[in-house]
């Protein structure tokens, strides 16, 4: 008999929340992120970022992901952000297990290097 294995994409849609590193040695804040499948295309936002502020107001507006794909437990997908006035674009690439995604991002470092930090999300319940 002769069996045929198809790669079913991973059920990532859904709220997830992980501890993104804090600047300078300060302790991390949480990040949450919104994706959803259909397929194996991959949509979403990310926060807004900024935060540094501290007078209040309306907070920065969500940003939609790109290029979002969904290949059997692992997701793909970039964000596309304004910094010091360069559009810099962040890769994210992530492996599902169960209610846990690993995360990997890498950014633009100051110096041109790419950065990597890792971190692991949990599906979040509300």
């Amino acid at each position: 008999l002769a069996v045929a294995f198809v790669a079913v994409a991973a059920d990532v849609t859904g709220k997830w929340t992980y501890e993104g590193p804090g600047r300078g040695g300060n302790p991390g804040r949480p990040t949450t992120i919104t994706l959803k499948a259909d397929g194996m295309k991959l949509t979403g936002t990310v926060p807004g970022g900024g935060g540094r502020g501290g007078g209040g107001g309306t907070p920065p507006a969500d940003i939609e992901i790109s290029n979002g794909k969904v290949d059997g437990n692992n997701i793909s997908f970039e964000v596309k952000r304004t910094m010091g006035g360069n559009e810099v674009v962040i890769k994210y690439e992530g492996t599902l297990d169960g209610d846990s995604l690993k995360l990997k991002i890498t950014r633009p470092g100051q110096d041109g290097t790419p950065t990597t930090t890792e971190a692991t999300a949990k599906r979040a319940t509300s």
